[in-house]
């Protein structure tokens, strides 16, 4: 059997963006300021789209549904930055990492089928626009937004749960990581390093 790396990591550390300790009030309320504004922004336009009748079309739908998915995406990483500044508790569990890489890589899968179906929307409102209405009905709609759910198994290969390659990942500077999306980096190079010892694990 070929030799691998057996390190059991049970916790990531968050390197950041600066050391430095002044400029972290700084950078959380850049963050904190960003966050709220992307957040308060959706929720404008969900509110906006729900309530005025004028707004109760196919592109409107994809935009609320957009808004959604955009809250959820940005609530996966930033509210967990924001907390390890103001705390100084940098280190996340190995659960808690693979947990928002999940809901991480879910929601961007989200947000592309969702924008490629606004895309869609587009093309027959130009190219058709006399059987715009007749082609983007209601139920049509509602197919579209449910073709999303295949992303679901785009995410578990990317994580290969309950694969090997994330949980095999080289630990490297005491766990340290510069933001939890290093582990797609690690986990890439390590696919190459231990490509033969899968195949003959197989």
């Amino acid at each position: 059997m070929l030799p691998g790396n057996d390190t059991q990591i049970s916790e990531f550390l968050l390197l950041g963006f600066s050391e430095e300790p002044e400029l972290q009030p700084l950078i959380f309320v850049f963050f904190l300021s960003m966050y709220l504004i992307t957040v308060f922004g959706n929720l404008l336009i969900i509110l906006a789209v729900s309530s005025d009748s004028h707004l109760h079309t196919p592109m409107y739908f994809f935009l609320f549904n957009l808004s959604l998915v955009d809250i959820c995406f940005t609530s996966t990483t930033v509210p967990k930055m924001l907390t390890s500044i103001l705390t100084q508790n940098k280190v996340i569990t190995y659960q808690g990492c693979i947990i928002q890489m999940y809901f991480f890589l879910l929601f961007a899968g989200l947000d592309v089928c969702l924008l490629t179906v606004m895309a869609y929307d587009r093309f027959v409102a130009i190219c058709h626009p006399l059987h715009y209405m007749a082609i983007m009905n209601p139920r049509l709609c509602g197919l579209l937004v449910l073709v999303e759910t295949p992303t679901i198994p785009w995410v578990h290969q990317a994580l290969d749960v309950p694969g090997t390659h994330v949980r095999q990942t080289p630990k490297c500077a005491g766990g340290a990581r510069p933001r939890v999306r290093q582990v797609l980096d690690a986990r890439c190079e390590h696919v190459g390093e231990d490509a033969s010892l899968s195949e003959s694990q197989l």
